[in-house]
């Protein structure tokens, strides 16, 4: 395997960085799959793609993807401030969430994140940033609407990814 090596010696695989492109320019690319819900645009395909990273590369990764395609989305405009927290949070807990119970099933933790992190980050964060008064039960309610289906569709294609090598490696990789 390809790996750089960084000053503190840690390595990135270039598997590791190739899956992260791919799963951002994913986020990116099917972020035209949305659909408005108050000051929300809900994108079920980042909670899917938050959850894979999650799952295949880790909690770290996964948010860092999270941010790089809010960002590129709200600079193409197909996305809101709101995909930063409504993101980010779900990322961070399903990677977690893989680390601890590593089955598809831990999919779900991105929803968990996105509902009970993200939203209150939003609701007291950009709700007032924004010079609007933002509910946290409507914003909770739109973020649950968006990931948790984001995250079922993971589930399933993390349910068929076990019986790859593919899953495998990539957690062999981590430790």
């Amino acid at each position: 395997m390809i790996s750089s090596y960084t000053p503190e010696g840690k390595s990135f695989s270039t598997k590791k960085i190739c899956i992260a492109g791919m799963l951002g320019a994913s986020a990116v690319l099917l972020s035209g799959f949305s659909f408005p819900v108050g000051l929300t645009r809900c994108f079920p395909f980042q909670h899917t793609v938050n959850a894979l990273a999650g799952a295949l590369l880790g909690p770290w990764w996964a948010a860092g993807i999270a941010f790089i395609a809010a960002l590129l989305r709200n600079l193409l405009g197909t996305g809101t401030l709101f995909a930063f927290p409504g993101s980010i949070p779900g990322a961070l807990i399903a990677g977690f969430a893989f680390r601890l119970f590593k089955s598809p099933a831990a999919a779900l933790g991105e929803p968990l994140g996105t509902t009970l992190v993200g939203a209150p980050l939003a609701a007291l964060v950009l709700g007032p940033a924004m010079g609007r008064s933002v509910g946290l039960l409507s914003l909770s309610g739109a973020f649950l609407l968006s990931s948790l289906p984001g995250s079922l569709i993971a589930m399933t294609l993390l349910a068929g990814l076990e019986k790859t090598p593919l899953l495998a490696s990539l957690r062999k990789d981590r430790s």
